[in-house]
């Protein structure tokens, strides 16, 4: 006879000294950011991938602060914002793809996700979050090889409207056969796929040209700026005009 599941957990964690939170086993991760939050927003558990994220180096100088006191202003704010979200109406934020600044300089993507924490009475009281890098897409391997003609389909037409569904038929798939791959492959879906090429592709212009946001927006694949401005910003963190004009500011520091 199958025991409760309910009971099982209980029996095990009404015995420990202290509330199971996973903090010591999320700080053997490097590539994963955990974290817990109160209403306050404040941070109430982390682990030390998040604390070297920020620049520091001993979880006390995080615990008790916001997300827009220890990151930079902007990204802060938004990171802030999706807190607010998440308290405010009690709904996760899953699969969030993000590129992350990270406090050497360097950048990279992942994907995030936020869930509300309730107590008793059924009322949010906080939230649980984790970041997770994403790795580099593995090329090599049959996956790989059925999908390439998408990929690169992607990355060399991606300002067009491109769909799943004729990026399947392309790489001689269907729809399901080619989203497994895919999240086989870059731990992502075909759509998050696409979207990070556009934001690599929008990162690159935004640095390297001096076209307009419009002009930029287009080349990306966004029929208008509004869509290709609100993405970004939710993608990156900060508006276009706010990456370029901090990624200029950082030049002219360096000169």
């Amino acid at each position: 006879m199958a025991k409760d599941p309910s009971k099982l957990r209980h029996e095990l964690l009404s015995q420990l000294a202290e509330p199971l939170v996973g903090e010591a086993l999320f700080d053997c991760l490097a590539d994963l950011v955990f974290f817990v939050k109160n209403s306050r927003y404040e941070y109430v558990v982390v682990n030390q991938a998040l604390v070297e994220r920020c620049g520091l180096q001993r979880k006390e100088e995080v615990l008790g602060r916001r997300a827009d006191e220890v990151f930079p202003s902007a990204l802060g704010q938004t990171y802030r914002a999706q807190d607010e979200r998440v308290l405010r109406s009690g709904e996760a934020i899953r699969d969030q793809l993000e590129l992350h600044f990270y406090h050497s300089g360097g950048r990279g993507w992942c994907v995030t996700n936020k869930l509300p924490l309730r107590n008793r009475a059924g009322e949010v009281i906080g939230l649980v979050g984790i970041s997770r890098d994403l790795p580099a897409g593995q090329e090599k391997g049959g996956d790989y090889a059925q999908v390439a003609r998408a990929v690169q389909r992607i990355q060399s037409r991606y300002h067009e409207p491109l769909r799943v569904r004729e990026l399947a038929a392309h790489a001689g798939l269907s729809e399901y056969q080619f989203e497994q791959r895919v999240r086989r492959i870059f731990q992502l879906t075909a759509g998050q796929l696409l979207q990070k090429t556009r934001m690599e592709q929008a990162v690159r212009l935004l640095r390297a040209s001096d076209r307009t946001i419009a002009e930029i927006a287009l080349d990306c694949g966004y029929s208008d700026q509004s869509a290709f401005t609100r993405q970004f910003r939710q993608t990156v963190g900060l508006s276009p005009t706010q990456y370029r004009r901090g990624e200029r500011n950082a030049l002219c520091t360096q000169a």
